[in-house]
């Protein structure tokens, strides 16, 4: 039996001007595009596209998520909040950045938001500490540690990605 790759959705949180999200998820999407497992989408809530339909397609989910005062940006609040059922029965993993805490604090409250949502949060995440000297002038990480992070994280994300899809397949899961 052939399974289809997952479907993973990059959801870019922040819509700033002069943002550095599109920098991170482009390395993110890239580095995941290497494995036959996994079909990435990059979702750019500051795009113009609906996210609507790309959410509901996806088995999965990447937030790219920086810390804004202790937190994740209210345009990604708001774009979750304004979806219920997308959610349900499907991973997320996060990817951060920031200053000194390198986003860990925005992901530890959106743990418990998408606990709400009735999804399942991954445990691993990748975290840019200081992002600005993280990344060289290509977009590229200059510390061999984040794809290793990655790694993991895609992993686990795959992991439960096809448990949970066949588990929505075998049963539509109701709340």
């Amino acid at each position: 039996m052939t399974i289809s790759p997952l479907r993973i959705a990059v959801i870019v949180g922040s819509t700033r001007k002069g943002r550095f999200g599109p920098t991170v998820a482009n390395w993110f999407s890239g580095h995941a595009a290497h494995r036959p497992d996994l079909h990435v989408e990059i979702v750019d809530l500051a795009g113009p596209e609906p996210v609507s339909a790309a959410l509901a397609a996806a088995d999965g989910f990447v937030v790219v998520t920086p810390e804004y005062n202790h937190s994740y940006p209210a345009p990604l609040k708001a774009a979750i909040d304004a979806h219920y059922k997308e959610w349900h029965a499907k991973p997320v993993a996060f990817v951060s950045y920031g200053g000194v805490s390198g986003g860990l604090r925005a992901v530890e409250h959106l743990r418990g938001v998408f606990a709400e949502l009735h999804a399942m949060t991954v445990r691993d995440t990748v975290s840019f500490h200081r992002v600005q000297q993280c990344f060289d002038s290509e977009g590229r990480p200059t510390d061999p540690a984040p794809a290793e992070a990655a790694d993991t994280l895609l992993d686990r994300l795959a992991w439960w990605g096809d448990a949970l899809r066949e588990a929505r397949a075998r049963t539509p899961y109701v709340d």
